[in-house]
């Protein structure tokens, strides 16, 4: 580059930083000679905001951590809120989500026959099978059959020995895996079953494993052969997005076994690594027609993000016909169709229960319509009793999940603490004909934002092992008592806060 080549560049690097030098300074001028006017429109457009999450809100408490923070701090909450909250960031990863989770529905289709046999037999339950048939579009299943395992230590031996089974493809979907003795048994066999010539599928959340599986894992599996997805890869500038993790437990073996429940795959979960005390967790597999239901949710997910598939169908196999005594109807939950469908289901169960509800939840963050129900239900005669952690994964949730004791306590909640450990499993169940298990915590985050499964099952004679084990963990716990609930000034107005900014924990 000659010397005046040389001059002229730099001539023209000069002028472009004296002409922003000047931008800058006119922008600065304005905005300080007219800041009480952009103060009042950026106040005005806060308290719009705010308006419009009281109008919308389907869970007003989860809300009121932005509708306090955007009056507070107008410009920072408004923009806190717009990135976090509003989800108005989208991305191709959040428009594929909402497309596929629309598309599969047709391939949902619910025998008209069972629904109308279940509405004139059990007509207290109407309602709740109409919510899930008809609202949510998850159909009741009469000719399947399932298998409650109340510890992943049970369960875990049985989901290899169907695995070793299978002769068409596996599915996995799972918010953790963490390498260790559990998923290398599940890993061979997978590798195996590639040799095979079977379609094996993974995927896993990547918020999920951020520390426990390296980036380039899903690229290791699939030079073994091994599809796999990272779901919804992390990336700090689509906070909307990231918000929303997969938190589904499935897995799916050639279309006619089916496993979900509360178990990661990683080795606390069958208590071969312990580190918070024993680890209780379950799982359930289910047979039969109600398979087809878990297959399609994973496809949902997987085609959002890898399109793989044009027909779902192509993985549908006549079942056989399974000797039961009851009904399942395996349903999911996402953020992006209006429905709570976790809380409702869950809701609905409380709402109609005579006798007792026993829940089991590693979690206890609740808005105030799920805390009124519980303590309504209490206070109609039903023996409600929850059971949680007695030894916490993480200490400021567990701080928060007992901050709501009290009230609970007070309204005529049992509440129960695990003893020698950790709870990890979501249930409900109800008046020995009714129950829920899958993948749905009570905190904000699972009822509201994540991506989760449950399986709904009523009238077997199989409730009673769901029972069976809440009255087991029960008999293990602690009665927690009014008197022990001691909560100082400091620590009050600590949790107060704390509890403020549960939604973003």
């Amino acid at each position: 580059m000659s010397f005046f080549e040389k001059v002229f560049r730099f001539g023209l690097i000069a002028i472009g930083l004296i002409l922003q030098a000047i931008i800058v300074r006119n922008l600065f001028l304005f905005f300080t000679a007219n800041f009480v006017w952009i103060e009042i429109v950026l106040r005005l457009l806060s308290m719009i905001v705010v308006i419009n999450i009281i109008n919308n809100s389907r869970h007003l408490s989860a809300d009121m951590l932005w509708i306090l923070l955007i009056i507070l701090f107008p410009i920072p909450g408004t923009a806190l809120f717009l990135l976090l909250g509003a989800n108005l960031i989208t991305s191709k990863t959040f428009r594929e989500l909402i497309k596929s989770t629309a598309d599969s529905k047709k391939y949902y289709v619910q025998d008209e026959t069972v629904l109308k046999e279940l509405e004139e037999m059990a007509t207290q339950m109407k309602g709740d099978f109409h919510y899930l048939s008809k609202t949510e579009g998850y159909p009741i299943y009469r000719n399947s059959d399932f298998d409650y395992y109340p510890l992943g230590d049970i369960g875990y031996p049985v989901m290899l020995e169907e695995m070793k089974k299978a002769k068409k493809f596996i599915f996995l979907e799972y918010f953790t895996i963490e390498k260790g003795n559990l998923w290398e048994g599940m890993h061979t066999i997978l590798k195996e079953k590639v040799a095979q010539g079977l379609d094996v599928r993974v995927m896993y959340d990547d918020m999920g494993t951020i520390h426990s599986l390296p980036t380039s894992y899903a690229n290791m599996l699939e030079s073994e052969g091994i599809k796999c997805v990272r779901y919804n890869k992390i990336n700090p500038f689509l906070g909307a997005v990231m918000n929303h993790r997969d938190h589904r437990k499935i897995m799916v073996i050639d279309g006619t076994v089916a496993f979900s429940g509360g178990m990661n795959l990683a080795d606390e979960y069958i208590n071969q690594k312990m580190v918070f005390g024993h680890w209780k967790d379950n799982v359930i597999r289910v047979k039969g027609e109600a398979v087809w239901s878990y297959t399609v949710l994973f496809l949902t997910n997987w085609n959002a993000i890898r399109k793989t598939d044009d027909d779902y169908t192509v993985f549908k196999v006549d079942s056989v016909t399974q000797h039961t005594d009851g009904y399942i109807s395996p349903y999911g939950e996402t953020p992006f169709d209006g429905e709570n469908t976790g809380q409702n289901v869950y809701m609905n169960i409380l709402n109609r229960a005579n006798e007792y509800v026993y829940i089991c939840t590693p979690y206890l963050i609740i808005d105030t319509e799920l805390e009124n129900a519980l303590i309504l239900a209490a206070k109609r005669g039903v023996d409600v009793r929850i059971i949680t952690p007695g030894i916490p994964d993480k200490k400021i949730v567990w701080n928060i999940t007992r901050s709501f004791y009290r009230n609970l306590i007070d309204g005529g909640v049992k509440i129960y603490e695990y003893t020698p450990g950790f709870i990890h499993g979501k249930v409900f169940v109800s008046d020995d004909i009714v129950a829920t298990v899958g993948t749905i915590n009570l905190d904000y985050r699972s009822l509201y934002l994540h991506f989760e499964n449950g399986t709904y099952l009523y009238g077997s004679k199989k409730v009673l092992d769901v029972r069976d084990d809440m009255l087991d963990t029960i008999s293990k716990s602690h009665q927690v008592q009014k008197g022990e609930i001691k909560n100082g000034l400091l620590r009050r107005l600590f949790i107060g806060v704390v509890k403020l900014f549960a939604p973003l924990l």
